[in-house]
């Protein structure tokens, strides 16, 4: 997609160095850094510098590609592999990505070991961007339906950011929006700030904007009511991990907004490629659910009027803060799933007539 009318994706390799659009510097400054070691690839990880399930996973496989740049050797390989693994434990792409380059480069001779790593991680980044766009090109069908019934904009509720921003290209719940807007359909984004790293407002709104989609940022909280005005018609999000009987791991804040969908007959679909399915996992309560600094809620960031970036506390010193950053929503409470084969019930079942 675009930044300034800018064709970018989020991770691009160059003259052996991994590149990156640094999302914690959004939306206020866009900057391209670059990742030159694994550890580099493993704070960029951990810091959120790239975040999103597919873009994490394509981070781990390029951050291999850059273990064997840095030493051509399978012991520090190996010690690679598992550092990117442990860095963000909910997101299942991350280790379907280590595994799947691991698997690879099994018995490759040194020699020809870091073409095949460059060769795999590419892969793994073109496919993500081939399987965003059919989830768009499926989910278009869903907005389509809403937009000839309605005659009118098409309002659509969305949680966290999971845009073209948290994969390579398209995006997971923005690729059926994008797709929409580009062939003349109307709609409007309803944006869920996202606390508390504030990744509806910082992404997701700076995304659609960028691309002249409308959109209006939101509390967390507001969703409820706006449905029971009837001003949502659909609600499409993203899933960092989905069990094989179609639960959905997502962005702390997406289970409530699934139950007030159900309470007021919104549909309730989710966005995802198949590398985000846990196939040998059917109980939420084995899903690792992160929690993260306590700085992230007890304090903000953002831009004074001198154009200045701060950080300021909004909490009391002495209160105590939980930060979980992911929760489920059963499968009972999701519309469909969309995926890059096609939309299927949020269900064992129908995982396994689209994968299986």
């Amino acid at each position: 997609m675009k930044i300034n009318n800018k064709p970018y994706r989020t991770i691009w390799f160059e003259n052996n160095v991994v590149k990156i659009i640094d999302q914690t510097k959004l939306p206020h400054q866009f900057i391209v850094k670059d990742l030159k070691t694994i550890k580099d690839a493993i704070n960029a990880i951990k810091t959120m510098e790239v975040r999103g399930a597919p873009l994490i996973g394509a981070t781990a496989a390029y951050g291999l590609v850059l273990s064997i740049i840095e030493k051509n050797d399978l012991s520090y390989l190996k010690k690679s592999s598992e550092d990117l693994i442990a860095s963000r434990p909910t997101a299942i792409n991350l280790k379907w990505a280590v595994d799947r380059m691991m698997k690879k480069l099994s018995g490759i001779n040194s020699s020809e070991v870091l073409k095949i790593a460059l060769k795999e991680a590419r892969a793994i980044v073109e496919e993500d961007v081939m399987f965003c766009k059919n989830i768009g090109l499926n989910g278009l069908k869903i907005i389509q339906e809403i937009a000839n019934k309605k005659k009118d904009t098409v309002n659509i509720l969305t949680h966290c950011n999971a845009g073209w921003l948290a994969t390579i290209d398209w995006g997971t719940a923005t690729s059926p929006i994008y797709h929409a807007h580009q062939k003349g359909i109307k709609v409007h984004v309803w944006v869920d700030e996202t606390r508390p790293r504030n990744q509806g407002a910082n992404l997701t709104s700076y995304e659609l904007n960028e691309e002249k989609i409308p959109n209006t940022i939101i509390t967390d909280n507001t969703g409820g009511i706006l449905m029971q005005r009837g001003k949502v018609d659909m609600c499409i999000v993203g899933t960092d991990r989905t069990l094989s009987n179609g639960d959905v791991c997502n962005k702390i804040g997406t289970y409530l907004k699934a139950l007030a969908a159900k309470d007021n007959n919104v549909p309730f679909y989710v966005a995802l490629p198949s590398s985000t399915i846990d196939w040998n996992n059917k109980d939420h309560k084995k899903i690792p659910i992160e929690e993260r600094n306590s700085e992230e809620l007890s304090h903000i960031e953002g831009m004074d009027n001198n154009n200045n970036i701060k950080k300021i506390r909004i909490y009391p010193q002495k209160s105590k803060s939980l930060n979980l950053a992911f929760d489920v929503t059963p499968a009972k409470l999701v519309s469909g799933l969309i995926t890059e084969k096609g939309i299927c019930e949020a269900s064992e079942k129908g995982l396994k007539g689209l994968f299986k």
